[in-house]
């Protein structure tokens, strides 16, 4: 059995993956309240309030670690620009989804917080399959996790976008360590 850390912190070259904290709250509602951040994602409400990220704060605090670890993509002298995350689905499938603040986009930030990610999931969650998926609207995060080693399926489902009202076709993939 795989002892998971409670609050895993994960330091890449220019960032740090740790546990969203109630610090955070005031960043995430400021980038979540972009339309084009909460689009791009099937959980996240549009408008976007402080509530919602003050919820969203307090429930990444109640995970069960040994099924869901939520990290708080923090860039040192500035704070969170992101958050990333793995699911255990109900099919018992491990799944990541991710968003970055929009100030920064294109810089490299989501591809490497996607690939530490899954070197943790690999190394300490002895995880070795990890599927996502990107909207195909959404060239941009496709180019993301294909940099960070997921491959297509060729499968498209259509998931729920919270923020668009309709479900979206959504491209599927999978990691496999």
């Amino acid at each position: 059995m795989c002892v998971i850390e409670e609050r895993p912190v994960i330091e890449t070259q220019r960032l740090t993956l740790r546990a969203p904290a109630k610090a955070d709250v005031d960043r995430v509602a400021a980038f979540c309240v972009d339309h084009d951040v909460a689009r791009m994602t099937t959980r996240m409400p549009a408008p976007y309030t402080r509530g919602h990220a003050e919820d969203f704060v307090a429930r990444c605090g109640t995970q069960d670690r040994a099924r869901d670890n939520t990290f708080a993509i923090e860039l040192a002298d500035e704070g969170l620009i992101g958050v990333i995350g793995l699911f255990t689905t109900p099919e018992d499938r491990v799944e990541l989804g991710y968003w970055i603040g929009r100030p920064y986009w294109g810089r490299g930030y989501a591809t490497e917080a996607t690939r530490s990610a899954l070197e943790w999931a690999r190394s300490a969650w002895r995880k070795r399959y990890v599927v996502a998926g990107h909207f195909a609207d959404n060239e941009a995060s496709g180019r993301v996790l294909v940099k960070a080693g997921f491959l297509y399926t060729g499968v498209v489902e259509h998931k729920p976008s919270i923020a668009r009202g309709e479900p979206a076709a959504t491209r599927m993939m999978v990691w496999l360590a």
